[in-house]
């Protein structure tokens, strides 16, 4: 949620980041919400004019005579009347700003590139090249059931479509990528968190995602205000709600450990194929909060962390600033880095990271002391992937894929698997 006083002092502002983000000005009503905070600042006087006005009168009436005195008290019996009805019109009108408020994206980053679709991003740079096969290459679908280690029509007869079992090595390779994740990362300062997979409505909400409605990316539990968590960042993100944290606590940085859940709809279509968009996945995702100064250093620091832990995996990849149509409501900037998937010959996403600024901290009330008695003030919050289980696990699969469809498996990870080189073919 953005500050009201900015959108107040820089309106045109806000106008040109919702009209870069391609969103539909009569549904992201900046004169609405204006209108609706002038409705609310004019009865909000009223009741502070009144409040002062019976003060005065209350601690008067001791000093009157008799006549003026019940005079005095008669008109402060109508005060509390009247400020008993505006009061209730103050907190109607208040709720009506907020809802507005809340639908309101946050502050494009001056370095985030124009455009509609992830087809506008802008490439960064790139690492590594991708592998020259003397041998058509198999996507992971197939790879994984030569090697008999993914499983997905076993997965549709017991959950639905976009499920799967991963088996064998397949299910060591998840394990060891989480427990890789955490070796590269607590050395940096990340203090990891095993999550819940359920939160309540109120934190998705806080977070950004839609947890009602037709544009829910996510389950909700019948019959309760729980719903499946899309990523740690949410629950992470709910960890530290109405709290206020010491300037020394900061910069405080979690490595959460989640399953996701997402409903993915109307998710078809080759690229979409496999392991690329499920229902269901296991991750590991950075979180960060901070002072609001070194956000922007934060963000770079967490792309670079995600960039070293695709290099020692040895996945080509390619990093992008996401355009302005592409972001998400509640962040300022967001890095993409896309690993080379032979199987779609073509980059597909395997990471991201966002710098969300204080929005996220707005609605989940999360704050810090600069010092000893100084006003609270919102810290920033910003995340990012570490490692999304199943699309890290195509990229091994289809660029460490070999002739009879066997596939390497990367060095790093080889301790973590007991010695385990290669997982092989077996049909």
């Amino acid at each position: 949620m953005l500050d009201i006083k900015l959108i107040r002092e820089d309106p045109n502002r806000i106008r040109t980041s919702i009209l870069r983000r391609n969103l539909d000005a009569s549904k992201v009503d900046i004169d609405a919400l204006l209108a609706a905070d002038a409705r609310w600042r004019e009865a909000e006087k009223r009741v502070n004019e009144l409040r002062a006005r019976r003060n005065e009168l209350s601690s008067s009436i001791k000093t009157l005579q008799a006549n003026a005195r019940q005079a005095a008290i008669d008109e402060v019996k109508e005060l509390k009347q009247e400020l008993g009805s505006l009061e209730g019109e103050v907190e109607t009108l208040a709720a009506e700003r907020d809802e507005l408020l809340r639908l309101m994206p946050n502050v494009l980053a001056d370095d985030v590139p124009d455009g509609k679709t992830d087809e506008e991003n802008a490439e960064i740079s790139r690492w590594g090249e991708p592998p020259s096969f003397d041998f058509e290459p198999r996507d992971h679908v197939e790879l994984g059931q030569i090697t008999d280690t993914i499983d997905f029509d076993r997965a549709a007869k017991v959950t639905g479509s976009n499920f799967y079992f991963l088996k064998r090595e397949a299910a060591l390779l998840e394990q060891a990528l989480l427990a890789f994740a955490a070796a590269q990362l607590v050395g940096e300062g990340f203090i990891p968190i095993a999550t819940p997979d359920l939160a309540r409505a109120e934190v998705l909400e806080g977070i950004g995602f839609a947890p009602r409605g037709p544009e829910r990316q996510v389950y909700n539990v019948e019959e309760s205000d729980l719903c499946l968590v899309g990523t740690a960042e949410i629950t992470v993100g709910g960890y530290h709600a109405d709290e206020i944290l010491s300037a020394e606590q900061l910069p405080l940085r979690y490595l959460g450990f989640s399953h996701c859940f997402r409903t993915e709809a109307g998710a078809y279509g080759r690229e979409s194929r496999g392991l690329y968009r499920v229902h269901q996945f296991s991750k590991a995702e950075m979180f960060i909060l901070c002072k609001e100064d070194d956000s922007t250093t934060q963000h770079e620091a967490i792309r670079d962390y995600e960039e070293r832990l695709l290099q020692a995996l040895r996945i080509p990849y390619r990093v992008v600033n996401v355009c302005a149509g592409d972001l998400g409501a509640p962040a300022a900037k967001k890095y993409d880095i896309e690993a080379w998937m032979p199987g779609r010959e073509a980059y597909g996403e395997v990471t991201s990271c966002s710098n969300c600024l204080d929005y996220q901290a707005r609605r989940l009330k999360i704050r810090y002391r600069p010092e000893a008695k100084a006003s609270p003030r919102f810290v920033h919050l910003l995340n990012g992937t570490a490692l999304a289980i199943s699309r890290t696990m195509i990229a091994i699969y289809e660029n460490n894929q070999r002739a009879d469809g066997s596939i390497a498996i990367p060095e790093v990870l080889q301790p973590s698997l007991g010695g385990l080189s290669e997982i092989p073919a077996r049909r």
